[in-house]
């Protein structure tokens, strides 16, 4: 902006003193071209005076100098006198433009210019009373040729006046470019400036702080944008037309198993299945869409959203699609549950089938009086066996249900595992002698809070199958002691033990290990699903041990809120 400055007034400058070298020199030689003509009309007159007092006498007596030259025409064009020049060679003047005018007007006169020397010749004619004329002649320098002869010494005062003008226009530029230099944009209001600069800082002030609550906004919503992306558990990823990533968080790549992807990169780098690909393709042509994606043992559903924006330079005036929006939710829980879930209602199906067909055949045959009386009470004992065994199914299940809803009524207390287990021994006693099974209890009297019902179905289940599932002459022996971690509820068998395969799933609903053998021994296959939701409603950990035909331990540990007797 200085530099600017400069230029411009050292222009000014420049071209101002140009205009008044010239224009000055045009009048001085103005001037002197009227004073000297009025000189020269003045001798004249001043001659024809004495012409006309003393006559051709004169001209002889008059002391002529080299300045002005005289010549005396006679009426008919000859010339009589003449101060520098022999009159016997001269031709006739009558048609000299000067001595023309003076024989019609009275006076004349005309100027004639010499580009060779660069002279003018000024003629001046005036008429006498006898009629003759007398011209008075005199040579000087054109105008150009006075101002070419001017310019040497004027082109050094011109030159020093430029320097001085450059100087000056510097110091002039800088003088004015030192205020706007000190402005503060940040505060344009109270920076020390031109009065006349006012108006604009003053819009710039207004300009800075609706700039400024623009970007704060902006940054708000910046922020508040990741605050909600980063913190989403869902994959969240913005791309443009090209399939470049915009934006992504970080779930995205935790779930894709990238880190640090560079910038500009396809989504196509994150995921090459084909599912993916027509996915994104079909969004980016305005088409939403979703589909379920396993990446690494998870499922998720893949939600994939079309941007588009409305472009009036497009003759057909749709929309176009400028990118898209990729949401990701991890739907395994939900598809593990959907999977149980139908899978327990077709064995819920199954389970409750068997006996309702049996109960059926037993009544339709004695509907029919096919069976003698002696056997009524046999049938009859058969269908009220399978009642029983669809009562019982039905229970777990209610029972089951509220455990995964969390409906179980809250009635927790200090429960004395020891007496628990105690009882339920008891209650197994006759189960246990038909296969000569040894039981066993050992430890201490030890509580924990929690329900009494639920408490005594976990210890019951466990216990049930351990003589179930045990060999001939076998032996269950339940341990209750105290652990750093909390109570520990132990109970081992002798039994025929769990295949490594299936240790995963045995506490799964109606999973059984040996399907013909679990048939001979009745049960609804419901029982380690609801010591497993047992122990997580009293937040307990379950760890089971088993090996073929080596027995079965399996321990729970209560935290540590019980109570030692």
């Amino acid at each position: 902006m200085t530099g600017r400055i400069f230029r411009s007034i050292f222009f000014v400058a420049v071209i101002a003193l140009l205009s008044v070298f010239f224009l000055t020199s045009k009048i001085i030689c103005d001037y002197s071209a009227v004073r000297y003509k009025n000189q020269i009309q003045n001798d004249a007159r001043y001659i024809v005076h004495a012409l006309n007092m003393s006559g051709q006498s004169y001209l002889h007596t008059f002391d002529f100098d080299d300045r002005n030259r005289i010549t005396l025409i006679d009426t008919d064009g000859t010339v009589l006198f003449d101060s520098r020049a022999d009159v016997s060679g001269m031709e006739n003047h009558t048609h000299r433009e000067e001595v023309e005018k003076a024989f019609k007007d009275g006076e004349g006169s005309s100027e004639r210019y010499s580009t060779t020397v660069g002279e003018r010749t000024y003629n001046y004619a005036i008429r006498l009373d006898n009629g003759m004329v007398i011209r008075i002649s005199d040579t000087t320098y054109s105008t150009i040729t006075i101002m070419f002869g001017m310019v040497q010494p004027l082109l050094i005062i011109l030159i020093g006046v430029i320097i001085i003008s450059a100087i000056l226009a510097s110091k002039v530029s800088k003088t004015i470019v030192k205020p706007l230099d000190k402005i503060d944009f940040e505060n344009p209001e109270n920076s020390d400036v031109y009065e006349e600069l006012t108006p604009m800082l003053r819009r710039i002030s207004s300009q800075n702080k609706q700039i400024q609550d623009q970007m704060d906004k902006l940054k708000r919503r910046q922020q508040e944008f990741i605050t909600i992306t980063e913190n989403m558990s869902e994959g969240f990823i913005i791309i443009d037309s090209k399939t470049n990533i915009l934006s992504y968080n970080e779930s995205a790549l935790d779930i894709f198993g990238v880190v640090n992807p560079p910038e500009k990169q396809s989504i196509f780098m994150l995921n090459r299945s084909e599912k993916f690909r027509n996915g994104v393709i079909e969004a980016l042509k305005g088409r939403n869409n979703s589909h379920f994606l396993e990446i690494d043992h998870q499922i998720y559903q893949i939600f994939i959203n079309s941007v588009s924006n409305f472009d009036d330079i497009y003759k057909d005036s749709e929309e176009h699609s400028i990118g898209a929006v990729i949401i990701i939710l991890d739907v395994t829980d939900k598809e593990e549950q959907e999977k149980m879930r139908r899978e327990f209602t077709a064995n819920v199906s199954h389970e409750l089938k068997t006996p309702l067909t049996s109960i059926s055949g037993y009544a339709e045959i004695i509907k029919n009086g096919l069976v003698r009386q002696e056997d009524i009470p046999h049938f009859a004992g058969n269908i009220y066996s399978e009642a029983q065994r669809m009562i019982l199914l039905i229970g777990d299940i209610m029972r089951l249900s509220q455990l995964d809803e969390n409906s179980v009524p809250i009635m927790n207390e200090n429960v004395d595992i020891y007496n628990v287990s105690e009882f339920i021994l008891t209650r197994l006693k006759s189960l246990a002698a038909k296969n000569n099974i040894t039981l066993e209890l050992v430890g201490e009297h030890l509580s924990v809070i929690g329900n009494p019902q639920i408490l005594d179905e976990i210890i019951f289940n466990i216990a049930e199958n351990a003589v179930k599932y045990n060999k001939s002459d076998g032996k269950v022996t339940i341990s209750v002691f105290d652990t750093n971690k909390g109570v520990k509820l132990s109970v081992a068998d002798t039994g025929i033990g769990i295949p490594i395969a299936d240790k995963e799933r045995v506490f799964e609903r109606f999973y059984r290990v040996d399907k013909s053998h679990s048939k001979e021994i009745g049960g609804t296959g419901l029982g380690l699903s609801i010591v497993k939701h047992g122990a997580k409603y009293h937040n307990a950990a379950i760890n089971l041990k088993s090996a073929p035909d080596k027995g079965t331990t399996i321990d729970i540990v209560f935290e540590k809120n019980y109570e030692e007797k």
